[in-house]
């Protein structure tokens, strides 16, 4: 049995009658705001295995900044 392009109608018309246009459209943007939390927790975790250079040097200026602070 295969569904035919009426019987799609049919069930649009009642999808939108049960929870209005309005609802539908929140749905949506919700969707599409989960979708892309989720690409942006993925690059995340990406940046996250790779190493970190920018911090190392900054680790490097603090310490020799502390060493600096010690003997002063």
């Amino acid at each position: 049995m295969q569904i035919g392009v009426w019987q799609v109608v049919i069930i649009a018309v009642v999808v939108i009658l049960l929870f209005g246009r309005g609802k539908i459209s929140d749905l949506m943007g919700d969707v599409a705001k989960g979708i892309n939390s989720f690409k942006k927790g993925l690059k995340d975790e990406d940046k996250e295995d790779q190493p970190a250079l920018e911090n190392k040097p900054s680790e490097k200026v603090s310490a020799e900044s502390e060493q600096k602070d010690k003997v002063s």
